[in-house]
């Protein structure tokens, strides 16, 4: 239940402290003395989008505050948690929204939550109606729902929405594969374009690797051999060349360890560098020897090296990238090959989830069916005191061509209010003052289902006359049984029913106009009745009496 609700510089309300009593509460006041305010306040916490002009004037901002005091908050706070809010303390919940003029700001248990998150938290714990909220019951969804809600099928339909998700992912999995397989043949040709171009070129890392620099030496293979092989002469190859004067140093060495054995020591060397020195002779002279310009061989590595080049430019800036998109190519061509196996295997888990559909509609469908006639009877139970006497109505399940997120059928409630006329779908029943008596027989016929803790009614009484209204308060009385129950109304006849009766007024204060609620009994509630009998003296206290007893 709502426990507390304070406002502060809200329209015409410059403070306003409310603790709202159990069961059946009733609210009236002259039009315009703020009623709206009340309801405008729990819509804001609900997490309705907020005005700047609601600011009362003059101020700078505005405040809303409200404990809601919940017999079982298990659920929410599993909520909560999922969100990084702080749990109900002693299951009271904590909600407050602050505007300004440049912005708002709005908490749940003192923790700041984006608008959207207040409106997914508060939502279950308000159900709001008004003159034209009722509508939303010519809405077959929103109808099925509310079979749903008598049938208490919860689990049944969670069991179905889930193998129905299952049955889309898979039904889209074969369709795209399939549609895949019709639109991309070209792409395939490119695959496998793609895959021949390189593979044909049939480069290999060791190639690639000196690739460049066996084409630079043919490149500049007489230049290199007019540098080399006069290198070669040098070290071995013409008079007075390096080796032989090496040699020379040699022997005239010997010599003089000959004459003198400590110069042995400078041999050695000599000796070891001829060996390197005839190494690098030989290894020159080869160099040479392969330095032959061949023009075919030229022209080959050219060739290779344009191809390289091609290749880079299509595929990858190195040979790794180049093959690393070879492999890619080659595993979407072999899984276009597969593609007949795979559709067979997407084929048959489309069919499976389809049976497992029908399975888990088919019994969602069972249990409506069974509840529908149970819910009919119920609702005429309650229409019959709202005046509907000798009405007749009727929950019809019409299967759907497909089956559908909520199930396989749709639902329409029929009705028809007067004896002798046909039944009529409620969106095509005009009179508003019909329509929320409809409203006001499934929310008792739900009362049972429905575990949202406040029930709001803003004049939905209108357009009524003196004995149904005092029929709907019975009903609202009613439903504060379950529910805790707050009804705007002008009708005297719904508030006396209340068990709790608030008078909203404005007056002046400071040369302001404001607002103010306050719970009334005794004879200032009769007076109240009075005024909304719209006569004076004792006939009518007489009858405002009467009306609370």
């Amino acid at each position: 239940m709502l426990a507390l609700l304070k406002i502060r510089n809200l329209a015409l309300v410059d403070e306003l402290t409310w603790e709202p009593g159990e069961g059946f509460l009733g609210i009236t006041g002259e039009t315009g003395a703020g009623k709206s305010v009340i309801m405008g306040s729990i819509s804001l916490l609900m997490g309705e989008r907020a005005d700047k002009s609601l600011i009362r004037s003059g101020e700078t901002q505005c405040s809303i505050e409200a404990i809601f005091r919940l017999r079982s908050p298990e659920e929410l706070n599993a909520q909560l948690a999922e969100a990084g809010v702080p749990p109900c303390e002693e299951g009271e919940l904590l909600i407050r929204r602050v505007m300004t003029a440049t912005g708002n700001r709005q908490f749940i248990n003192n923790s700041p939550v984006t608008l959207a998150m207040l409106h997914r938290i508060a939502g279950g714990l308000v159900d709001m109606h008004h003159p034209d909220s009722h509508r939303s019951l010519t809405s077959q969804e929103r109808q099925l729902c509310l079979l749903d809600a008598f049938a208490e099928d919860a689990p049944l339909l969670s069991d179905y929405r889930t193998v129905y998700r299952r049955w889309l992912e898979a039904r889209a999995a074969y369709r795209e594969l399939l549609e895949n397989e019709m639109a991309n043949e070209r792409e395939l040709d490119f695959l496998r374009h793609q895959v021949e171009e390189i593979e044909s070129a049939a480069f290999t890392a060791e190639e690639v690797a000196g690739l460049e620099a066996r084409w630079q030496r043919a490149r500049n293979a007489n230049r290199l051999r007019d540098t080399a092989l006069p290198m070669a002469q040098m070290v071995d190859g013409e008079e007075d060349s390096l080796l032989d004067r090496l040699h020379t140093l040699v022997r005239a060495g010997r010599e003089l360890v000959r004459l003198d054995a400590d110069c042995h020591r400078w041999i050695s060397p000599l000796e070891g560098l001829i060996e390197e020195v005839e190494t690098l002779a030989d290894e020159l002279q080869g160099y040479v020897n392969r330095l032959e310009c061949d023009p075919e061989e030229l022209a080959e590595l050219e060739n290779r090296i344009a191809l390289l080049d091609s290749l880079k430019r299509k595929y990858g800036a190195d040979f790794e990238t180049i093959q690393q998109h070879l492999l890619e190519c080659r595993a979407r061509l072999d899984a276009v090959d597969n593609r007949e196996e795979l559709l067979r295997v997407l084929k048959k888990a489309e069919e499976e989830a389809y049976s497992a559909v029908l399975q888990a509609g088919t019994t969602l469908s069972s249990a409506r069916r069974k509840a529908a006639p149970h819910l009919e009877k119920e609702f005429l139970s309650h229409a019959g005191q709202l005046g509907f006497r000798q009405s007749l109505f009727s929950v019809q399940l019409s299967p759907l061509p497909a089956p559908g997120p909520q199930g396989m059928e749709e639902c329409d409630f029929l009705f028809g209010p007067n004896p002798g006329e046909p039944l009529k779908a409620l969106r095509l029943i005009a009179s508003s003052g019909e329509m929320a008596r409809v409203m006001l027989a499934l929310k008792s016929a739900l009362a049972a289902q429905d575990d949202t803790p406040l029930l709001v009614f803003d004049e939905i009484d209108a357009n009524v006359g003196g004995e149904i209204a005092r029929a709907v308060g019975l009903k609202m009385r009613e439903l504060g049984g379950e529910h805790q129950v707050i009804a705007i109304t002008h009708f005297p006849q719904v508030a006396a029913l209340a068990q709790h009766h608030y008078l909203i007024a404005k007056g002046l204060r400071e040369g302001r106009t404001v607002s103010h609620l306050e719970e009334i009994g005794g004879d200032a509630r009769v007076t109240e009745l009075m005024r909304m009998l719209g006569t004076s003296g004792a006939s009518a206290m007489a009858h405002a009496r009467e009306l609370l007893k």
